[in-house]
C-alpha cells in the first residue's frame, strides 16, 4: 500500500522534469517530507493533450457520495479489482492521473516493533504513481477534487518490507496511461510501469506522525 509519501522537489524541479503544460496558478505548493492522507498534493491530468498539474485531496470521494470522510477509507486501490469496484471503475476510462511523490514510507513490524522505511528512486527521480481522480459537489458550491493512488503487487525487493506498493508508471508511459480510455488490466501490461529498481533504508519514528515535516523525515539511520 501507500499511507504516507513525500514531494520535496521545486516547482522548477518538477515542471522540467514532467515536461508540465500548465500548472493551475491558485496552488500555493509547498515541499513536504511527510504528506498524509487527507492533505492536498499534486497530481498531473490530462487536458487537451498537455499535462496540466492539480492539487487534490489525498482519499478519494466518489461523485456519488454524501459523506466527505469516505476519502479517508479510499487512499489506495487495488490494481487487480479496479474494474469491480463501484467507487473505481467509472473514473478508469475518464479519470485518470499522476500523483507526484519522489519517494514513499512504509513500515514493517521487527520485534514487535513498527519500523518506519523511506523508498525511493535511486537515480532520485520522481515516482509517477497511477491514480485516478473525482470531483464531488456539495450543497453550499462546495467542490472537492480527490484522488486514490493505485496499488500492485510488491515487487521482490520491497517485498521485504510490504506485499503491495504503488504501481509506478514509466517516464516514458505517462502520457498513454492518461489518455487510455482502455479498461487494461495493469497488472499484464508491463510497458506501462516503471522498471528500474526503487531503493530503501530505515528512518527513525520521528516521521510516524503527520505534523513532522522537515528533513529529518527521509534521514537514514543504521
Amino acid at each position: 500500500m501507500c499511507g504516507r509519501k513525500t514531494l520535496t522537489k521545486s516547482k522548477k524541479s518538477i515542471i522540467e522534469e514532467l515536461k508540465i503544460s500548465e500548472w493551475d496558478k491558485t496552488i500555493n505548493y509547498i515541499p513536504s517530507f511527510n504528506i498524509a492522507p487527507t492533505q492536498k498534493s499534486l497530481v498531473i491530468v490530462g487536458k487537451n493533450n498537455m499535462r496540466q498539474i492539480k492539487s487534490m485531496k489525498w482519499g478519494l470521494i466518489p461523485s456519488w457520495s454524501k459523506n466527505k470522510n469516505i476519502g479517508s477509507k479510499l487512499i489506495n486501490a487495488r490494481s487487480e479489482t479496479l474494474n469491480e469496484k463501484s467507487s473505481f471503475k467509472h473514473l478508469v476510462r475518464s479519470n485518470r492521473c499522476i500523483v507526484l511523490s519522489d519517494g514513499y514510507y512504509e513500515w514493517r513490524t521487527i520485534k514487535s516493533k513498527k519500523q518506519p522505511f523511506y523508498i525511493f528512486d535511486e537515480q532520485k527521480n520522481i515516482l509517477p504513481m497511477a491514480g485516478l481522480w473525482s470531483t464531488c459537489s456539495y450543497n453550499g458550491g462546495e467542490t472537492i477534487l480527490s484522488y486514490t493512488i493505485i496499488t500492485k503487487k510488491a515487487d521482490k525487493k520491497i517485498s521485504q518490507i510490504h506485499n503491495r506498493m504503488p504501481l509506478i508508471i514509466d517516464f516514458n508511459r505517462i502520457d498513454n496511461w492518461l489518455t487510455s480510455d482502455s479498461l487494461v488490466e495493469l497488472n499484464s501490461n508491463y510497458e506501462l510501469i516503471k522498471k528500474d529498481p526503487l531503493n530503501f533504508y530505515k528512518v527513525d519514528s520521528f516521521v510516524n506522525s503527520y505534523r513532522n515535516n522537515n528533513r529529518d523525515c527521509i534521514k537514514p539511520i543504521s
